[in-house]
């Protein structure tokens, strides 16, 4: 099958883990013309950087303050774990899952065209629902963005 849709971008894949929204875009025939990640665990950045060979790894998202790229898409599913019905429930307030509001501030930073937030299926009654109500604030906080 061809791609027919090719379109060019520049990428920010952030809490990547082995590149799993990257192969995504690919496949849906994205091509990135400058791709960027950011991923703590050493094991999917030499997993990431296997597959992606031109990516450049920015470090852990704390320390991404680069004004000199222009993302035109982040995607971003911030760490699950504090907000899991598996975890321990700390909610956006965890240590993990608090890195959320780091995604928020390379959204405002950057204002790329289009940003991609993956869920967790806690989200929605962790905090009995507060967290989620916070995730929204967030995003109508950044303004300039249609949420679907």
């Amino acid at each position: 099958m061809s791609k027919t849709n090719n379109v060019s971008i520049q990428y920010l894949d952030l809490f990547s883990g082995a590149g799993g929204f990257a192969k995504g875009l690919q496949d849906a025939g994205f091509h990135f013309e400058q791709h960027y990640f950011s991923e703590i665990d050493p094991y999917a950045i030499a997993t990431y950087q296997y597959h992606f060979l031109k990516a450049q790894h920015l470090g852990d998202i704390k320390n991404i303050h680069e004004k000199s790229i222009h993302p035109d898409l982040i995607s971003f599913g911030s760490p699950c774990q504090d907000i899991s019905i598996a975890g321990k429930r700390a909610g956006l307030k965890g240590k993990r899952s608090g890195l959320f509001f780091e995604a928020i501030r390379l959204i405002k930073l950057y204002r790329p065209s289009v940003f991609i937030f993956e869920n967790v299926k806690g989200l929605f009654s962790s905090n009995e629902g507060k967290d989620f109500e916070i995730v929204l604030q967030a995003f109508a906080d950044i303004g300039l963005y249609d949420c679907q």
